[in-house]
C-alpha cells in the first residue's frame, strides 16, 4: 500500500496547482512536525505525571484522563495548556519542556518551506496549539523564520474545526480563499476549511511515524512533501521576515 501511496503521489498531476495558489497554510503537529510528540506527552507522559501528584494508580489516571479528552476533543480547552494546568493543578509547560527532545522534524519540510519563500509564496502557520507549546516547538526547532505569520487558534478564540475559524482568520490574516492551499493532517479541519471556501486543502498520510498511516478519501493525502515540491524559486534563505509572530 505505501508503494502505491508513493507513486501516486510521485505523479506531478498530483501536486497542487502552485501557479493558481497565493498563500500557504500550515498546520504544526501531524503535519509539519511528527506527531509521536504530542501522542506520547498526553497518552503516556502526562498522566503519568499526573498519577505520581495525586498518589493515583497510573492506569486509573490515563482512564480518567480519557475521559476528559473524549469530552473536550474540538474544542479550544482540548489544545489550552492553561485549561490544562488548572484542571490538573501541574505545569504543563514545564513538563513539556521535560521531553522536548522527542519534538522532530517530518521529512522534506524545510526544503519546501524555502522553495516556497523563493516563489514569493505567502507562508502561513495556522495551529491549535497553545502559545506556550507554539512558542516552545518554533524555538526547538528553528521553524520559525520560514513563516511570514504564525498565529494560534487561542488568538481568535476558536478551534480550527470550529464554524467561524476560517472566516475570522480573515480579519486578522487577509487572505484569498481560492487561492490559499491548507495542508493539515486533521479531517475535521479539512472539512470546515472546505466549508469556509478554502479551495485547496491536503491532509497527511501518516501524521505519528510511530503509528498507522490514517486514510481517508475526502482529500488528496501527503506521503512525504518531496512529492509535491513547486519548481523554481530565486535563490536565497528566508529573511528575517518570517521571525515568528504567535
Amino acid at each position: 500500500m505505501r508503494e502505491k501511496i508513493n507513486k501516486i503521489y510521485r505523479d506531478e498531476s498530483c501536486a497542487p496547482p502552485w501557479a493558481r495558489i497565493d498563500t500557504v497554510m500550515f498546520d504544526m503537529d501531524g503535519t509539519l512536525l511528527d506527531l509521536h510528540f504530542d501522542n506520547y506527552f498526553w497518552q503516556e507522559f502526562l498522566p503519568r505525571a499526573w498519577a505520581r501528584s495525586r498518589n493515583m494508580d497510573a492506569r486509573e489516571a490515563s482512564e480518567l484522563l480519557q475521559g476528559r479528552y473524549t469530552e473536550l476533543r474540538g474544542t479550544l480547552n482540548w489544545y489550552c495548556l492553561d485549561f490544562w494546568a488548572d484542571e490538573l493543578q501541574l505545569d504543563i509547560t514545564l513538563l513539556k519542556h521535560e521531553v522536548k527532545h522527542k519534538i522532530a522534524i517530518r521529512p522534506n519540510v524545510t526544503d519546501l518551506l524555502d522553495r516556497l519563500r523563493r516563489l514569493d509564496k505567502r507562508v502561513l502557520l495556522i495551529t491549535n496549539a497553545h502559545p506556550d507549546s507554539l512558542n516552545l516547538k518554533l524555538e526547538h526547532t528553528g521553524l520559525g523564520r520560514y513563516f511570514h505569520r504564525t498565529i494560534s487558534s487561542h488568538q481568535l478564540q476558536l478551534a480550527k474545526e470550529n464554524h467561524g475559524f476560517w472566516s475570522a482568520l480573515l480579519k486578522m490574516e487577509h487572505y484569498d480563499p481560492v487561492r490559499t492551499l491548507l495542508i493539515d493532517d486533521s479531517l475535521p479541519v479539512l472539512q470546515q476549511a472546505r466549508r469556509e471556501g478554502i479551495r485547496y486543502l491536503y491532509g497527511i498520510h501518516q501524521p505519528d511515524s510511530r503509528q498507522d498511516p490514517e486514510l481517508i478519501d475526502e482529500f488528496p493525502q501527503i506521503v512525504d512533501f518531496e512529492h509535491i515540491m513547486p519548481a523554481g524559486g530565486r535563490p536565497g534563505r528566508p529573511d528575517q521576515e518570517g521571525e515568528p509572530t504567535p
